[in-house]
């Protein structure tokens, strides 16, 4: 059974926080609208080419990453699904996005790649961790600052590419954006890296004193 890393082990960690197991809840239902937006926006985006269209449901996704976890604190139904859906629901805003803008080329394939290596990275960590039974570490802070960067970023992006008039100040905003959340979303990678390291050196050594 897996499970999940110590509180003292999280320097995000605040107010302890009571984790039910309650799925319908508001905040679920608002992850999973967000999860529907995701092919919502690609077949606007990819399919009709409705880009006025696909931008309102990537702000409304992106601008509301933050709305989920606010009410499940704010309501005390913060749930082990939620937990689940709402870092789901970001990473697959984030990958279509970058897959959809890079086959359109609104963002060059190498910021992309920037990306999904972060990605592969972090999934690599996370099969090392489940390998010594331990569940995905909770989400910091960093790595959300980063997520909403990203999100607040591609539909500005996306506006500077379809609406030539404001093309040069939105693209400024947008890349100014986009650039920073690069950054502290491979600054947060790297955390979750040296966590992991930690968690793992430390039941390495719970089962060497076992086997001594």
């Amino acid at each position: 059974m897996s499970r999940r890393p110590a509180p003292a082990e999280h320097p995000d960690s605040g107010d302890a926080t009571v984790v039910g197991d309650r799925v319908l809840t508001l905040p679920n239902l608002i992850s999973f609208v967000r999860l529907v937006g995701v092919p919502i926006f690609l077949y606007l985006f990819l399919v009709v080419r409705a880009d006025v269209a696909a931008i309102v449901v990537l702000a409304v996704g992106g601008t509301s990453d933050w709305v989920d976890g606010w009410i499940a604190r704010r309501l005390g139904q913060v749930s082990r699904l939620g937990e689940l859906l709402d870092p789901l629901a970001d990473r697959l805003y984030i990958l279509a996005t970058l897959l959809a803008f890079t086959a359109r080329e609104v963002v060059p394939w190498q910021f992309t790649g920037a990306l999904l290596a972060r990605e592969l990275l972090l999934l690599v960590s996370l099969g090392v961790l489940r390998r010594y039974g331990y569940g995905p570490p909770p989400v910091h802070y960093v790595g959300k600052t980063a997520t909403f960067l990203l999100l607040a970023a591609f539909p500005i992006l996306l506006l500077a590419d379809a609406v030539p008039d404001i093309g040069t100040a939105a693209g400024a905003i947008g890349w100014g954006l986009g650039w920073w959340g690069l950054v502290l979303y491979w600054v947060a990678g790297a955390m979750y890296v040296v966590q992991a390291s930690r968690l793992v050196r430390q039941m390495r050594a719970r089962r060497a004193e076992v086997a001594a």
